[in-house]
């Protein structure tokens, strides 16, 4: 007897993040070349390497800390020492899950009240061992109030989370 076999998958030759945005959630997805281990690192503790350096609240942003702990801080930090908190971490459970809240309101502008945060939620799945499946959704957009529909459509569009997951994948496989 014979046991079947499935075809041989092949990871595609350039990571291609699959955006889907519902109202008030955007999400991402995409295949990373590196353990799953190694991407959650990567995204987690070394944000500079791969995070778009024109999406800062902070001018001349040069480090991103994460505080990797329930209710630890996302901050931003530029050579003069000036600091930008912008998020809190709502879970970090290494290599499998990561979110947090985007204090950010609709204008660009720190929000103050958590009542009108977002959140961003990673699942990090491993493939194989060495490919990881990271699924990211920018949930609550509507959180922001008036305008919220221009933050969706900025995180969803071309130059958002597509656009960072896609550095995510390459910086990850390049030092994995």
């Amino acid at each position: 007897m014979t046991t079947p076999t499935r075809p041989p998958t092949r990871p595609p030759a350039r990571p291609e993040p699959r955006p889907e945005t519902d109202a008030a959630t955007v999400s991402v997805a995409v295949d990373v070349a590196a353990p799953v281990e190694h991407v959650f690192d990567v995204f987690t503790l070394r944000m500079t390497d791969w995070w778009e350096p024109t999406h800062h609240l902070l001018d001349d942003t040069s480090e991103m800390l994460v505080e990797p702990w329930v209710g630890g801080a996302l901050t931003d930090v530029n050579p003069a020492g000036e600091r930008c908190t912008w998020g809190r971490v709502l879970v970090f459970d290494r290599p499998a899950a990561f979110a947090f809240s985007w204090n950010i309101t609709a204008r660009w502008e720190l929000e103050t009240d958590p009542a009108r945060c977002s959140e961003v939620h990673l699942v990090f799945t491993a493939l194989d061992a060495r490919r990881t499946r990271v699924v990211l959704e920018h949930r609550h957009l509507d959180r922001h109030g008036a305008g919220w529909e221009g933050m969706r459509d900025a995180v969803g569009g071309t130059g958002g989370w597509g656009l960072d997951l896609r550095r995510l994948a390459e910086v990850a496989a390049a030092s994995a």
